[in-house]
């Protein structure tokens, strides 16, 4: 047993290497070889059936009570002529989280290619398996499935694309439910769950009620960088996707597709470009399809932008985003999108731990009789930062494993973070600090949330952060993760 407040299995050297969010070699998951697997079947002519993942009611969850298989036949492709948000639409099932995500995964190729393995065909050497890749929890994952899709009356029940011979959505569905434990756990979610499984890169949750001046700066940087953006409107208190008058959807997620800044009668608008995953269903406010706020851009710009089908994506101000939105998400490969200026680089390390009740579990500060049992993690700011007003030079992201593949049936703790100047003290910080000094930062809130990130600006020196949860005795396990726009030594 380590002692308390020792942070467990340092991988910052992987990330160092290769670079944060980069595709590192992936394991097996549930210990299935793909190539192995179709080495197999191709070699004994039989089609890869699937037994960590049989197509029965236990994949698809207990809601769907009578169902069919489909296998794709022939003339069936993974991909036909591209891959695009309008490709597919979303099923009999409340994932519209999961679809959003894909809807942002189609606009970065490269990554999209990753995650989708492009090299897969129908037509050669055909033996039903497809793998998928994803980053779970500190790690990439291959995952293998079979090509069994369930179906009512021979139509897909879930997602299901707008051309019946492409596959790619329904199998990258699958692939995830399988990781998720089955199609009903992956019901009801927030974008950046899976934006971040298919990057393995750095997020950030902004709400949208009250709106720094800089974010649409920050916007238009992610816009502009090989990130995904999603975002959700407050849910309301009927139970349901209800339609409000506006057009919208109430508790329901979109990809955020475009950022544009034009002209309008002698003013700039700042317009944001939404995609519901329904594959329809659009704003009805200023600067929608049919308003007649179009008339007031150029030909140029109308024609770049303008689209009147009803194919779920519209135009919307970036004022109005951010009333009727809650929040926004961004993922990157990499945290670059922050800075104002390419001057500005980031340095990555990321640390795995775990609290285990009775030695490392402390709880918050409130219990400053067991805090200091937590880990630590200590760090130092250096390098050629310039402190300015109003700018955060360091973002801390904790993060929480789960104890069961099940997706519903993990139960988040809150979780929550504290940073503490080193000054002199030295070695393990002991439990007569804790009770005498104050933190010099911390997370706003302790929340039963997947992860928790927050923005600093810190002076040069050491520091250190010790994260925990809200409860002492609560043993689960995390990942640390410390971007700094500066030289870090953790």
């Amino acid at each position: 047993m380590p002692p308390p407040g020792v942070c467990l299995n340092i991988i910052e050297a992987r990330y160092k290497k290769d670079g944060f969010g980069k595709f590192t070699k992936p394991q097996k998951f549930l210990g299935q070889d793909y190539e192995q697997l179709k080495q197999y079947c191709l070699t004994r002519g039989v089609s890869f059936i699937d037994e960590t993942f049989l197509p029965d009611r236990r994949s698809i969850g207990q809601e769907i009570l009578r169902h069919g298989i489909l296998s794709p036949s022939e003339l069936a492709f993974l991909v036909l002529d591209g891959v695009s948000r309008f490709d597919f639409g979303q099923g009999k099932l409340g994932n519209c989280w999961f679809l959003a995500s894909i809807g942002a995964l189609t606009f970065q190729k490269s990554i999209f290619a990753e995650v989708v393995p492009l090299e897969q065909r129908f037509d050669e050497n055909y033996c039903g398996i497809f793998h998928f890749r994803f980053w779970r929890f500190g790690q990439w994952e291959d995952v293998v499935i079979d090509d069994k899709l369930p179906t009512i009356n021979g139509r897909l029940i879930f997602v299901h694309s707008k051309n019946q011979n492409e596959f790619w959505p329904a199998l990258l569905e699958k692939a995830y439910a399988k990781v998720c434990g089955s199609y009903s756990d992956m019901i009801a979610g927030t974008p950046s769950e899976a934006m971040m499984d298919f990057t393995g890169g750095v997020h950030i949750n902004i709400e949208l009620s009250q709106p720094s001046p800089s974010l649409w700066g920050l916007i238009c940087r992610a816009g502009k960088s090989n990130t995904l953006m999603g975002c959700g409107t407050p849910p309301r208190e009927t139970s349901g996707n209800e339609i409000l008058p506006n057009g919208l959807v109430a508790g329901h997620a979109y990809t955020v597709t475009g950022i544009k800044e034009m002209m309008s009668r002698g003013k700039i608008v700042y317009l944001v470009r939404l995609w519901n995953p329904w594959g329809k269903g659009e704003w009805k406010g200023d600067w929608s399809d049919r308003s007649p706020l179009w008339q007031t851009v150029s030909p140029e710009d109308r024609e770049m932008c303008l689209s009147v089908a009803d194919d779920g994506e519209f135009w919307m101000t970036f004022e109005d985003f951010c009333k009727f939105y809650a929040d926004i998400d961004i993922c990157g490969l990499s945290p670059d999108f922050f800075n104002e200026s390419d001057s500005s680089q980031w340095t990555t390390s990321v640390y795995e731990g775990r609290w285990v009740a009775g030695t490392t579990a402390g709880g918050c500060l409130n219990y400053r009789d067991s805090f200091w049992t937590n880990p630590q993690c200590r760090f130092k700011i250096c390098g050629g930062y310039s402190e300015k007003d109003g700018d955060k030079n360091i973002m801390v992201s904790l993060m929480q494993k789960p104890e069961k593949r099940n997706r519903h049936l993990a139960q988040n703790l809150h979780i929550g973070f504290f940073i503490f100047e080193y000054k002199t003290q030295r070695g393990k910080f002991t439990e007569e600090f804790f009770k005498s000094q104050a933190p010099v930062a911390q997370t706003k809130t302790y929340l039963n949330a997947r992860e928790v990130m927050e923005f600093f600006m810190l002076k040069h020196g050491e520091y250190l952060i010790v994260p925990s949860t809200f409860n002492p005795n609560e043993t689960a396990s995390f990942i640390l993760t410390i971007h700094a726009k500066s030289e870090t030594n953790c």
